[in-house]
């Protein structure tokens, strides 16, 4: 079997009509949610009503993130600007950078099973490695791969890393240019042309990616002030808080358990193939209907690393066209995911992803 034996080009006709009414029903709720947070607490008797309106605003917002994930794909819209448009704009309400993002997903795409190259979003250890550390650093090792830590890494990752990103890219920046004005003083505005042209942070690959990153800023800054002014800074940050790192713990969850899973392909960039990165190094996930309603499909998660391209609206269809090519994929339940955070480590020589009482017997 391979990529040539599935019909994959006739399911990324994309549809703007489609993701227009999939922006409206998800986008229109989560205004209308927030609207009501300072309502219900203002109403002591509705107060109750503020945890199903957060509950729904995570489920929603996680939504808003997948569908981020396809501007990403360039997949959401038929329209190039519109998918980036779109994705900038997703990227300010889940309080991330989406092409910078967007860039570094793709090189999860283009190297999904290569365990030597990318080592999934939990920077996973080989074992060697692991052994080579003292008791109470493998410890913290473990402790920091915890399934409870996908809250405050969620919050993390969404709400500090981006603003702390920008602030220490500044700076590097400053601290760069001012080494290259003293190095060479009277270099003027030739000097400068190139050192912007040439200058490589650690923080951005490319000038967009910089320009995004700036932009996201001002717009999620202006966003927390606004909100703040409008309900109150206490009301905000406690619900904003929960929102966003249940929100972003939910879809780390599903990208962690889609690649962390046991008898996952896990190669080393020798003998590495991309097809069975995409059909073995992913599971699917069967998951009740409303809940693939607001993972945007994501479960079908094989013919998304086949082909990118495809649209989410148009997944669930593809992947039940070609069932019988998907027969042994693996197929995960809601029951199958805790077993899946204990395989921590990677065995470089058994290429196979490993738990830390399993490398240690």
């Amino acid at each position: 079997m391979s990529r040539q034996d599935f019909d994959l080009a006739s399911y990324r006709v994309r549809s703007d009509g489609r993701a227009a009414w999939q922006l409206l029903v998800t986008l229109v709720p989560v205004a209308l949610l927030w609207a009501a947070v300072p309502r219900l607490w203002a109403a002591a008797s509705l107060r109750w009503l503020l945890l199903p309106d957060l509950a729904l605003l995570i489920l929603f917002s996680a939504r808003t993130f997948s569908l981020m994930h396809d501007c990403g794909h360039n997949s959401l819209w038929s329209r190039t600007w519109l998918n980036r448009v779109t994705g900038f704009l997703l990227g300010c309400l889940n309080a991330i950078p989406q092409f910078p993002w967007s860039r570094g997903h793709a090189y999860h795409h283009k190297h999904n099973g290569n365990w030597e190259l990318y080592r999934g979003p939990s920077s996973l250890m080989r074992v060697d490695q692991f052994l080579a550390l003292s008791p109470g650093a493998q410890k913290r090792y473990a402790i920091t791969r915890h399934p409870l830590m996908l809250f405050p890494g969620g919050f993390f990752y969404l709400v500090v890393r981006p603003r702390l990103q920008l602030l220490l890219g500044l700076l590097e920046l400053g601290s760069a240019l001012l080494a290259e004005i003293c190095r060479h003083p009277l270099a003027g505005w030739s000097g400068l042309r190139s050192f912007f042209a040439n200058y490589r942070s650690s923080h951005w690959y490319t000038w967009g990616e910089c320009l995004d990153l700036v932009l996201n800023n001002i717009a999620v800054l202006f966003s927390w002030w606004w909100m703040c002014q409008w309900m109150g800074a206490g009301l905000f940050w406690v619900c904003y808080s929960l929102v966003m790192s249940s929100s972003a713990a939910i879809f780390i969850c599903v990208f962690f358990v889609q690649h962390n899973f046991k008898d996952s392909y896990t190669s080393g960039t020798e003998g590495w193939s991309y097809f069975k990165g995409a059909i073995e190094g992913s599971s699917n996930l069967r998951l009740p209907a409303i809940l693939n309603w607001f993972s945007a499909d994501i479960a079908y998660h094989s013919i998304h690393h086949l082909c990118e391209r495809i649209p989410n609206y148009r997944l669930r269809d593809c992947h039940q066209a070609h069932a019988h090519l998907l027969a042994d994929c693996t197929y995960l339940s809601l029951s199958d995911i805790p077993r899946c955070f204990d395989l921590i480590l990677w065995d470089s020589e058994q290429r196979q992803l490993v738990s830390i009482q399993e490398a240690l017997a």
